[in-house]
């Protein structure tokens, strides 16, 4: 009959509303079992159905698309056959008749859709009762009837139920969104026609967004459901998304399971789903299931299906929809009420009632809260674009209150663009929301996931907010709280370290080897350590009486003090700089123990600050803080290149500054400023910025020449004696000599030393030399009798040659004189016997690969120590080793042709590539000086002329400068004295946004001195984790197959791991690598970059420039908007990515022209692939 019917709140429509009364004598309704059910569909929903059916006693079938061959789903099943071959991997399952040909083929008695795909499409439900198959769900005019969102509507006005204001039906045009937008006003909402999940859905907030949301939102239905049409309502701000679940029988029962909460959603998709909903008063609770039940009874509802409202801040309530079907959250509800809703599917599709399965209403009880959370492959940080790849580890959380429903969550598993993100659902059930949301807390902390990125950092998130806890979420609930994206980031560390382990492998050395020489087998033990704090050493004495204080113990201190360079220059001049800070750590504690009186340590700068980033992938920071929580007692120092600080070129004052002020605060005690040309200006800045820091200022004279040789007049021992007056004046606590190339004999250090300390009788002398024509012990000596106070020396086995004078030497030669250094010579020996061994881990380093003893003759080319070294293994990797001679000789004349240069670093670069490059090009000093004017100079060499060094003593060589560089600019004063100061503050922030977390101020540092270095280390560390942890052979050349060996993460925390096997080329240009991880089979697939120059391979986008668009996820490539030459704005489209059914428009990042696009439609992308070049 008709009847005027009245929605709540709503005005008064005629409607046609079928009245029944209470439920009346049954149908005749006969029972068939079931025997045979296929379920339409993949993944987690047909492995849930799968097992329903097993527990009935019912045999299951399964179908697959080509791309699914390797799907769970399909392995559960009793039966799998492949349906859609040839087609693209959604219309397979799409494709009606091929399911019903498996169908009757195998004699299947019922369909169950499962939820998507075809689930709520009334053509596939009447195909299979055409097929005398039955659908388990909803006869077809029901489907029909509730998929067609205009009818729904009309039969909640009919049932009396409200609904949101929204077109009469279907639109299809862009012309009719406008016009009904126009007339209700913004904010609208899209929402596809023929299916749900969050498909087709955007949200339209002003006129001008219209056409491109209602464009993508009809590409997206289309892809999903087969059709584009949309329907269009007024958008509800902040509402709740309350969801009643029913179940009907074909007898005409319908009984409602009370409701659920989906309010926690993004983009429309449902993220966490709770049951049932808190704080929602019991008289709003029995009208939403009221209503739900009666738009059930109205249409003769069968099976399971959900009737779904928006409840508004006043409490109102509004009909949004009814999903004829199991929904993706039911488990929530069977939590709660017990009741298997999948079961209940399967009896009432087999004819029996409701009442026959107990499921009465009033038996239908709830039974505490359970929240249910969708682990998906879905990467938060980067707006939740789906992650693609292989899972290379899966550990899920488990225990009591916990349920999982899953597929393709396996170790192995690929997870392919071309399907819905979801991995598994984890169902908590508790007595209340915070209990169960404790228990889902600890159950996700359990999980582990590798391999490809997950939204579980954002879940647990989402758990522990007070608003979620309270049960007071709404629809924009993650849109209003941000700090919902402050993702932990996982450590995974140990697949990050079978990532670098594997890349070893396949690759070689991450760190250049210079030659093919075997690190030791085994790692070297340390020396016993007694228990207990070390003793007190100078480093108190100045912590109490600050730099003045400790100046003036040094010069009252009877006896000859040393600093140990053993764990800086040292391993610089013998081992290339690469000792790594775990072998360092490992001796620290006895030198601490054991060589207390020590003046000090040379721990840190110089070449060990990039070096550690961009070698040994260590921070150096890291380096000092743990090398000074081993020593306490024992003061540090560091090498500070004046105005250069620890790099190579000239930085903004500021940046000198802020570097001694961190280093100090991060354990720094002394300061040795030089500068490679003795450049007073630059030398005064880094006195200024040490000693400003509060730190002891020992300011350098570095040494070439001989002062007792009356004939070299350049350097003589009054130029010396003036730039020490000029250093004391400007307030250095410390005069030290720095001898870098070793030419300080005997006799010119008692000169020398003798000078000075008659100079400057109350101010402490420091004198460093290298060894390398084997007259270091004596000259350090006779300076020490000279009135040095403090010389360096490094412990024996890392002494001699290039590196400093033995440590051993000096303790016996002083010992029982006034110069005794009170240190135990047999300390020495032990200390030294852990470095002999420990130098064997770097055989590919050490100078006696290519070098077996020092030579005099560095008298005459006067190279320096540390320089020495790195010159041999450059001569031999450029095929000049059996020239080195010749490199010695050209490095002298070399010399001369740049004014006879103090060589210091950087100086002595500058020299040394002139040197090579004459002897490359069988250039002598005087063909250099006829076609200065011609040749192409090294890039060093032209600088210096240029100035952006300093002014080297007596000026430079003319007109040897003037020809080199023409018209060339030229430096006048401190380079660094024009350079505007750095905006750390505005550094801080780009850092934040390329990195995700704001710097810290050592972070700061690193990326202001060496830029490219830092993002370098930053993109290593983030790929392989801490790889500082492994061992050094490990570290450097990778283990053997079948190698065992362990790994301590953290005390505590140790890895066995044993290498397995290497696999064959793929075609990707990959190879698997197989391992044993803490008795687990764990394999990577690694890159080989050799394999790679010969295969064609998409190119990746260049993540530091900004004109390389890549791709934000991987997807299908839909649409292209520009061509290459065209001119673009920034925020212009480039092209639209499809993955996972989900459509996201690619834009330019800035303005330009686009030199190059690397994409077409169809081609599919991995994430990071370049997609276009804007310049």
């Amino acid at each position: 009959m008709f009847q005027l019917c009245r929605p709540r709140g709503g005005r008064a429509l005629l409607g046609l509303r079928l009245l029944r009364g209470p439920p009346g004598p049954a149908r005749p309704v006969s029972y068939r079992p079931l025997r045979k059910v296929l379920v339409a569909n993949r993944g987690e929903i047909a492995i849930r159905v799968f097992r329903a059916c097993t527990e009935l006693g019912i045999r299951t079938v399964a179908v697959y698309s080509e791309q699914d061959t390797g799907q769970m789903h399909r392995q559960k099943a009793d039966e799998a056959y492949l349906v859609g071959r040839g087609l693209p991997p959604v219309q397979a399952y799409l494709h009606i008749p091929d399911i019903i040909r498996v169908a009757q083929e195998n004699e299947v008695d019922a369909i169950h859709p499962g939820y998507g795909f075809l689930s709520e499409r009334a053509d596939f439900a009447q195909a299979c009762l055409d097929a005398g198959v039955r659908f388990v769900g909803p006869p077809p005019d029901v489907v029909r009837k509730m998929g067609d969102k205009v009818e729904a509507r009309a039969i909640a006005i009919a049932a009396g139920v409200p609904v949101v204001p929204g077109t009469p039906s279907p639109v299809s045009a862009l012309a009719e969104a406008q016009e009904f937008a126009a007339r209700v006003g913004f904010p609208v909402i899209l929402k596809a026609a023929h299916g749900g999940g969050g498909r087709g859905m955007r949200v339209v907030r002003a006129p001008q967004e219209l056409e491109e949301n209602f464009s993508r939102a009809t590409s997206e239905a289309l892809a999903a459901f087969g059709n584009g049409d949309l329907f269009v309502e007024k958008f509800i701000e902040r509402p709740r998304h309350i969801e009643v679940q029913i179940l009907g029988d074909s007898h005409g029962n319908v009984v409602h399971l009370f409701e659920r909460d989906c309010s926690v959603q993004r983009r429309h998709q449902k993220v966490v789903e709770i049951a049932p909903a808190a704080r929602l008063p019991p008289e709003l609770r029995a009208r939403l299931a009221d209503d739900a039940v009666r738009l059930a009874r109205q249409v003769g509802y069968e099976n399971a299906g959900t009737v779904e409202f928006l409840v508004d801040q006043n409490g109102d309530y509004f009909f949004i929809e009814v999903n004829s079907r199991l929904q993706v959250e039911h488990t929530v509800t069977e939590e709660i009420t017990d009741v298997d809703l999948v079961h209940a599917q399967l009896q009432v599709a087999a004819g029996r009632s409701l009442p026959e399965l107990g499921l009465q209403q009033e038996r239908i009880r709830v039974n505490g809260c359970a929240i249910q959370c969708r682990v998906t492959t879905e990467d938060p940080a980067r707006g939740f674009q789906p992650d693609t790849g292989r899972i290379e580890v899966f550990r899920s959380g488990e225990g009591m209150g916990i349920r999982l429903d899953g597929a393709s969550a396996f170790q192995g598993a690929l997870i392919s663009p071309h399907y819905d993100s979801l991995l598994v659902k984890v169902v908590a059930h508790g007595p209340d929301q915070p209990a169960a949301a404790a228990k889902m807390s600890r159950a996700l902390a359990e999980f582990r996931i590798r391999g490809v990125k997950t939204n579980i950092p954002f879940l647990q998130n989402v758990l522990a907010h007070p608003q979620f806890l309270a049960g007071a979420a709404d629809t924009q609930f993650i849109d209003e709280n941000p700090e919902l994206f402050h993702l932990r980031p996982g450590q995974n560390r140990a697949q990050k370290l079978l990532h670098y382990l594997g890349h070893v492998m396949v690759n070689g050395p991450s760190t250049p080897l210079p030659v093919k020489a075997k690190a030791a087998l085994v790692e070297p033990n340390p020396p016993a350590v007694p228990m207990g704090d070390p003793p007190e050493g100078l480093r108190a004495v100045l912590q109490r009486e600050g730099p003045g204080g400790f100046a003036r113990a040094l010069r009252r201190h009877r006896g000859l003090l040393l600093t140990d360079t053993t764990f800086r220059d040292a391993h610089q001049s013998l081992l290339a700089t690469r000792v790594r800070t775990r072998d360092l750590a490992r001796v620290a504690p006895f030198v601490a123990h054991a060589l207390s009186p020590l003046c000090s340590m040379e721990t840190w700068g110089g070449a060990t600050f990039d070096v550690a980033m961009r070698f040994l992938h260590e921070c150096p920071w890291e380096r000092l803080r743990e090398l000074r929580r081993l020593v306490p007692n024992i003061p540090f120092q560091m090498l500070l290149r004046g105005a250069n600080a620890v790099g190579y070129t000239n930085y903004p004052d500021n940046v000198v500054h802020r570097f001694c002020e961190v280093a100090v605060a991060n354990g720094m005690d002394i300061f040795r400023v030089f500068d490679a040309l003795n450049y007073m200006p630059n030398l005064l800045l880094g006195v200024e910025a040490a000693g400003n820091a509060g730190a002891v200022v020992e300011a350098a004279l570095s040494y070439t020449g001989d002062v007792a040789n009356p004939s070299r007049t350049k350097y003589s021992l009054q130029y010396y004696l003036g730039l020490a007056r000029e250093l004391v004046t400007a307030g250095t606590h410390v005069l030290c000599i720095k001898d870098m190339a070793g030419l300080l004999t005997p006799a010119a250090a008692r000169l020398l030393v003798g000078a000075l300390r008659e100079q400057h009788p109350e101010v402490p002398l420091h004198v460093h030399t290298h060894d390398t024509a084997g007259a270091g012990v004596a000259s350090m000596l006779a300076a020490a009798q000279a009135g040095a106070d403090v010389v360096d020396v490094a412990v024996d086995a890392m002494s001699g040659m290039t590196s400093q004078p033995s440590m051993g030497a000096v303790v016996a030669c002083a010992r029982g004189t006034p110069l005794d250094t009170g240190i135990s010579l047999e300390r020495v020996f032990e200390y030294s016997e852990y470095w002999e061994a420990a130098r064997g881990l770097y055989a590919a380093f050490d100078c006696t690969a290519t070098m077996k003893s020092g030579n005099a003759d560095v008298y005459e080319n006067e190279i320096p120590g540390g320089q020495y070294t790195n010159l041999h293994f450059q001569a031999h990797a450029m095929g000049l080793g059996h020239k080195f001679k010749e490199v010695k000789k050209a490095y002298a004349e070399a010399n001369k042709l740049l004014g006879d240069l103090i060589k210091v670093t950087p100086s002595s670069k500058v020299v040394g590539d002139l040197a090579q490059f004459m002897v490359q090009n069988r250039l002598s000093r005087e063909e250099v000086e006829a076609r200065a004017d011609e040749l192409s100079f090294p890039v060093s060499v032209v600088e210096f002329l240029q100035g952006h060094i300093g002014v080297p003593p007596g000026g430079f060589p003319e007109p040897f400068r003037s020809r080199v560089l023409k018209d060339l600019p030229r430096v006048e004063g401190r380079p660094g004295a024009s350079l505007p100061p750095l905006d750390f503050e505005a550094l801080g922030r780009e850092l934040g946004a390329r990195h995700g977390a704001p710097p810290s101020p050592e972070e700061l540092l690193s990326a202001a001195l060496y830029p490219k270095v830092y993002d370098e280390f930053r993109t290593f560390t983030s790929t392989f984790g801490p790889v500082a942890c492994l061992g050094t052979r490990l570290f450097l050349e990778g283990p053997t197959i079948a190698e065992e060996f362990e790994v301590e993460l953290e005390r505590g925390k140790t890895l066995h791991i044993k290498a397995l096997a290497l696999g064959d080329l793929n075609a990707a240009g990959q190879r698997e690598v197989f391992f044993e991880l803490n008795g687990q089979l764990r394999s990577i697939l690694v890159r080989d970059t050799q394999a790679l120059k010969e295969m064609h391979v998409h190119p990746k986008a260049d993540k530091g420039a900004k004109g390389q668009v890549g791709a934000p996820m991987p997807g299908e490539v839909v649409e292209v908007r520009v061509k290459e030459g065209a001119t673009v704005a920034k925020g212009d489209p480039l092209c639209v990515l499809s993955a996972m059914k989900m459509e996201t428009v690619v834009t330019a990042p800035v303005g330009g022209k686009v030199t190059k696009l690397h994409v077409r439609p169809g081609l599919s992308l991995e994430g990071d692939d370049l997609i276009a070049v804007i310049e």
